[in-house]
């Protein structure tokens, strides 16, 4: 039944079933209909007749008396029924109908179209957004200087910590020394720079500086540190990438060459009497032939303490650490120097020679405190590690002249083979013993180093220890040959009660 659809048709009482209304319009140009369910839905709708006969009927939408989103009026709906009215029937009477025109396809149709160009509105002003974020970015990392990217690299990579697998990694400095060296020679030209400016042409003043003035190992190890910190800004997109990574050492400071130097037999014979003119400490003394005998680290040596102090281990062990030492314990009983943390992060466990434990029987007289063996002034923690190199170095100054508050026996202790460094002694230790046929392998396992061939490191655990107390017993003796009679008297007998084994 044809009627005109109102607000009043549209409130009145739901029915127990549908109420249908309809109104009239011209033949083929479809219908503008309402619902009202007996629930008191009141819905509208379009009905319009397809070109193959079939009845389409589109919901329209909900009935609102005031205008309301997502709700029609009778007004608004009866407009969008005209409109669709129009898909079928042109307005132009004398035109023909619009030929297959299916409503509800033309409407999906146009609703995907409609989400295609919403989607794209939508990514466009999304990549807007991206762009101004990225050129904000940009623009902040544009003025992040050298000096900031430098902090968060030292506080990053260079603080010491363990990983997962309880290695360490870092600086055991904390990145002290490179800190001091750019505050020196980087950061007066380069600090306040942003880093993504900063080009080849930039450093090279400051390598070439450096190479003018002869400090081609301080060049070296400037660009070296460089290098590590323009890699830590390019993954961190901070820069694109490193500007200076094809500056070679060879163009700067040279080739790094490693030092070879060693004692031969003969500068090992003169060396007594070098070190009993040397004015040195009788510690120091003690500790060149103690680092002969057992091929130790400075760190080492002037972390060992006696092993009858075992319940103060951990107090111990913490102040070794706190001093930058390698804490170790000394049982001349058993003739063992056990050192538990070392360079290369494993423990190391020395054969004691007869050689080596007269030296320590030596120390063990000059014992004023109870546990370490190379105590500072206080007697309550080790020497600083440092201390031990600058006697040796001072002494061999090539100008002769004495700085302020030190030894002024500038050349007491050089040799013919020019200057030499506690680390020579280790590296002579190694050497005598390599004259004496022991195999590399078990040298290295008395020098406690890590094994370059990764499989043999991870499948080999054994670590000859029966082999390299048989070194260390040979190295022993061949030093007691080299310095028969030639060392000071108190360290050329072994007690009794250590040859005997008993504590």
């Amino acid at each position: 039944m044809s009627t005109l659809i109102t607000d009043k048709a549209m409130q009145a009482k739901p029915a127990k079933v549908d109420s249908w209304l309809t109104e009239g319009g011209k033949r083929g140009a479809g219908r503008f209909m309402a619902r009202i369910t007996p629930a008191g839905e009141r819905l509208f709708y379009f009905r319009y007749t397809r070109t193959d006969g079939t009845r389409d009927t589109l919901l329209i939408g909900s009935y609102t008396q005031k205008p309301t989103d997502g709700a029609f009026t009778v007004q608004s709906a009866r407009a969008r029924a005209l409109e669709w009215s129009g898909l079928i029937q042109p307005s132009n009477e004398s035109a023909l109908p619009i030929p297959n025109r299916d409503v509800r396809a033309f409407l999906l149709a146009e609703n995907e179209a409609a989400d295609k160009a919403r989607a794209a509105a939508l990514a466009a002003e999304r990549a807007s957004i991206e762009a101004k974020r990225f050129a904000e970015a940009e623009a902040i990392r544009r003025e992040v200087s050298l000096v900031q990217v430098f902090n968060q690299w030292r506080e990053t990579a260079l603080t010491p910590r363990l990983k997962a697998d309880g290695k360490r990694i870092g600086r055991k400095d904390g990145g002290q020394y490179v800190a001091e060296q750019f505050a020196r020679h980087v950061f007066p030209t380069l600090g306040d720079l942003p880093i993504v400016s900063i080009r080849k042409p930039d450093v090279f003043v400051i390598l070439d500086r450096l190479v003018g003035e002869k400090k081609l190992r301080s060049a070296n190890v400037i660009l070296t540190d460089l290098k590590q910190l323009f890699r830590f800004a390019a993954e961190r997109e901070i820069i694109e990438a490193s500007p200076i990574e094809t500056i070679k050492k060879e163009r700067v400071g040279g080739s790094d060459t490693e030092r070879e130097r060693t004692l031969d037999e003969d500068e090992l014979r003169a060396l007594p009497a070098h070190i009993a003119n040397a004015k040195l400490s009788r510690r120091t003394e003690l500790g060149i032939w103690l680092i002969l005998a057992t091929g130790v680290r400075v760190g080492e040596l002037t972390g060992a303490v006696w092993s009858n102090h075992t319940t103060l281990t951990a107090h111990l062990a913490q102040l070794a650490k706190a001093c930058d030492v390698k804490f170790g314990t000394v049982n001349l009983s058993t003739r063992q120097w056990h050192i538990v943390d070392t360079k290369n992060q494993r423990p190391h466990t020395i054969h004691l020679s007869d050689f080596a434990v007269e030296t320590l029987a030596a120390l063990a007289k000059l014992q004023e405190h109870d546990a370490w063996i190379f105590p500072d002034t206080s007697g309550t923690k080790p020497v600083c590690v440092k201390s031990f190199g600058k006697q040796i170095a001072d002494r061999q100054r090539a100008s002769g002249k004495a700085m302020k508050n030190r030894s002024a026996a500038t050349s007491a202790l050089a040799l013919p083979g020019g200057k030499w460094t506690a680390h020579d002694l280790r590296r002579t230790a190694a050497t005598l013993m390599a004259k004496m046929g022991v195999s590399n392998d078990v040298i290295n396992e008395c020098l406690n180093h890590k094994l370059a061939d990764r499989m043999t490191r991870v499948y080999v655990q054994d670590r000859r220890e029966g082999e390299q107390a048989i070194a260390f017993d040979k190295l022993g003796a061949r030093l007691s040959e080299l310095f028969s009679g030639l060392r000071r008297n108190n360290v050329v007998s072994l007690p009794a009660r250590h040859r005997s084994g008993a504590t």
